[in-house]
């Protein structure tokens, strides 16, 4: 029987450094999206600090991680700039604790192959907390009438003209914003593939544009842009995206993305939920709720399999592996169950309601009393 190999006694900080240094290489690579690259970069960092970066790694226990997760789900959430709002006083969510652990739980994993530890101590940490009443409506699929109202706001200009507001012409985003937002509402990119998305990902063919998508793990997946989003994107090619990118620095990333921000540089992730989040404050109000960019990747889903597409072309579209996957993005839309029903080929009567009225007409009701006998099916 061999013997196992010898630990390796590395501090906590230099643990995290070689594996971020794996993990860019994955990055880099296509193996893993640059968002989740900065989600472990952050999360690990954080762990270190928590636990102490001179702690030898090999020393952590399923009790200290316990304590790390409770520290960490009680310190103030840095993604708020006003450190005094009510969401950052309340600590980090469930969700974002669990994201965290599950970065955390995959860099032991990576320890204890290479030899990092003895054991993976989150074999005696608590389970993680269950997360109950599925996804925030923030997540879930608009219906399709808000769908198409999003849309007609997307640009800003119908806003705009009717508050009077004037604007600087080298302000203006709206055709970009508007290529945005139709590209997540119509095909439901992740947000990372949208921000990784070059100009050069594009195909021109005669009649038609083709998006070659760089998805997670490597994979690609080809989307034919729709007559209209091809209209949209030309706008923004031909106009807008060329005087933004003069305005950058020179930088070679700029110039190869497709979105660019107002001082030339790529669009980040951060840059598409401002643009979702400005569309949706210009919604009437009798549509408008809060929606994320993963909203509208659920409301992409939704909307196709309401309307007769097979789950299997959804899951193509999505960039999903397994339907099981794309079942989870499913979301039921206010009176989908409704209309099914008034769908429904018996639903009308008309095969059965006069039936039973002429039954009742033609033969009196049964006398229980007078000892009748009544027949039950179970």
């Amino acid at each position: 029987m061999a013997a196992p190999p010898r630990v390796e006694r590395l501090t906590v900080a230099d643990a995290v450094a070689t594996y971020l240094t794996a993990v860019a290489s994955q990055a880099a690579r296509g193996v893993l999206a640059r968002t989740t690259q900065r989600s472990y970069e952050r999360d690990l960092r954080e762990f270190a600090r928590l636990v102490g970066g001179d702690v030898v790694l090999d020393d952590v226990s399923g009790t200290d991680i316990d304590d790390v997760l409770v520290r960490y789900q009680s310190t103030p959430d840095g993604r708020y700039r006003d450190r005094a709002s009510s969401a950052a006083a309340q600590g980090r969510s469930p969700g974002t604790v669990n994201r965290f652990r599950q970065s955390v739980s995959r860099f032991f994993t990576h320890a204890a192959l290479q030899g990092w530890v003895q054991a993976n101590p989150f074999q005696w940490a608590a389970p993680p907390a269950r997360l109950r009443g599925g996804l925030r409506t923030a997540r879930t699929a608009l219906s399709g009438t808000a769908a198409r109202s999003l849309l007609e706001v997307s640009d800003g200009a119908g806003a705009a003209a009717s508050s009077g507001a004037v604007g600087r012409a080298d302000h203006d985003l709206g055709l970009r914003d508007r290529l945005v937002v139709a590209l997540l509402v119509i095909l439901g990119p992740r947000v990372s593939e949208l921000v990784g998305a070059d100009l050069d990902d594009f195909v021109r063919e005669p009649g038609q544009v083709r998006w070659r998508v760089r998805g997670k793990g490597g994979g690609v997946r080809t989307l034919a842009l729709s007559p209209a989003l091809v209209a949209v994107f030309d706008a923004y090619v031909g106009e807008l995206r060329p005087r933004l990118v003069d305005r950058g620095p020179g930088d070679p990333d700029a110039r190869r993305a497709l979105f660019i921000t107002w001082r030339g540089r790529r669009l980040d992730a951060q840059g598409v939920r401002g643009v979702v989040a400005r569309a949706v404050r210009r919604m009437p109000a009798e549509y408008r709720r809060e929606a994320t960019p993963h909203a509208l990747r659920h409301t992409t889903a939704t909307l196709l399999v309401a309307n007769g597409w097979d789950v299997k072309v959804v899951a193509e579209l999505l960039g999903h592996a397994s339907i099981a996957t794309t079942g989870v993005y499913l979301d039921r839309i206010e009176g989908e169950l409704a209309a099914a029903i008034r769908a429904h080929p018996l639903a009308d009567g008309t095969a059965w309601t006069n039936r039973s009225a002429s039954i009742s007409a033609a033969e009196p009701p049964l006398d229980h009393e007078a000892g009748d006998a009544v027949t039950q099916d179970s």
